[in-house]
């Protein structure tokens, strides 16, 4: 079972020395997956958000400014919400555009491993990628439509990575998952590596705001709990912020919102291109159970 201390201080060396300017390339260790397009420490942690702006059109966010909190989430619901609605089926040809290996064409960048694998290996079987729930589908019990076909938060990974991942919260620490190198898992939560937790923890987020119990869709909201099993909850919520924070937007996030917004979905993922709201948000809440007792 892997330290959390020693990780971290890694990952905020680097981070630091990205805020610095420091852009050079940060070597790979030797076992480390053959895509360098978005598995690598470079590509997650090569530019914080505020050196590279997201390509937003214009007026997509009007009536934000000044915002904060609940107004700010419910006025971003209402933006998000103007959406396509995709088929399962139609997340296949989604996944594929947006997680291209920019390296390789033919190709998309699982999103555990890091492992670039061709397209046309996406199924159910041993070495196939399929279509990962980033919010388990459980957690809510939407199936495989509204919510559960949503591009924003379904990813390709391993089949069997995915398996070990099954339904649980996010959370730190574990075991280190076979087939997945810097991933951890335990009974009731998983790790994602480094390179990609706050892609993960930006994904919940939106889907804490996208889906307000509105059109047959459950209330999806954080909590700071993990093993929520059916509940419409996803934790841990000040973890998620954490890794928020130490996982800056990269290039590869920035252009996946844009190919969902412009080829599938015409919505974006508010985190990836403010990700300053998240702690607006997201950083005074005590989680799901506190705010609903109180209100």
């Amino acid at each position: 079972m892997r330290t959390r201390t020693t990780r971290w201080a890694v990952g905020a060396v680097s981070t630091l020395a990205v805020t610095a300017g420091m852009l050079a390339p940060v070597p790979a260790a030797a076992n480390a997956p053959t895509s360098t397009a978005y598995g690598t420490a470079t590509a997650g942690t090569a530019a914080p958000a505020d050196t590279a702006p997201a390509d937003i059109p214009a007026g997509y966010y009007d009536g934000t400014d000044g915002l904060t909190g609940e107004e700010l989430k419910s006025a971003l619901n209402d933006i998000i919400s103007e959406s396509t609605q995709l088929s399962y089926d139609e997340v296949w040809d989604a996944i594929k555009a947006a997680d291209e290996d920019p390296a390789n064409p033919d190709n998309v960048v699982l999103l555990y491993s890091g492992e670039s694998r061709s397209k046309d290996a996406n199924g159910g079987g041993s070495g196939d990628w399929n279509r990962e729930h980033v919010w388990a589908k459980s957690h809510g019990d939407f199936g495989t439509s509204g919510p559960g076909a949503d591009a924003h938060h379904l990813r390709p990974t391993d089949v069997q990575v995915n398996s070990v991942r099954g339904n649980k919260d996010f959370d730190n620490g574990g075991d280190e998952v076979d087939g997945a190198p810097g991933n951890f898992t335990d009974d009731d939560s998983f790790e994602p590596r480094d390179e990609v937790k706050g892609d993960v923890a930006r994904m919940i987020f939106y889907m804490a705001v996208r889906y307000e119990g509105e059109d047959g869709a459950p209330d999806l909201e954080l909590n700071d709990e993990v093993d929520n099993g059916e509940q419409p909850f996803m934790g841990r919520q000040s973890v998620l912020l954490e890794w928020h924070n130490a996982d800056p937007v990269d290039d590869f996030e920035r252009k996946r919102n844009d190919v969902i917004y412009e080829q599938f979905q015409q919505n974006r993922n508010p985190f990836i291109d403010h990700p300053e709201w998240a702690e607006e948000i997201f950083g005074g809440q005590s989680g799901a159970g506190a705010s609903r007792s109180a209100s």
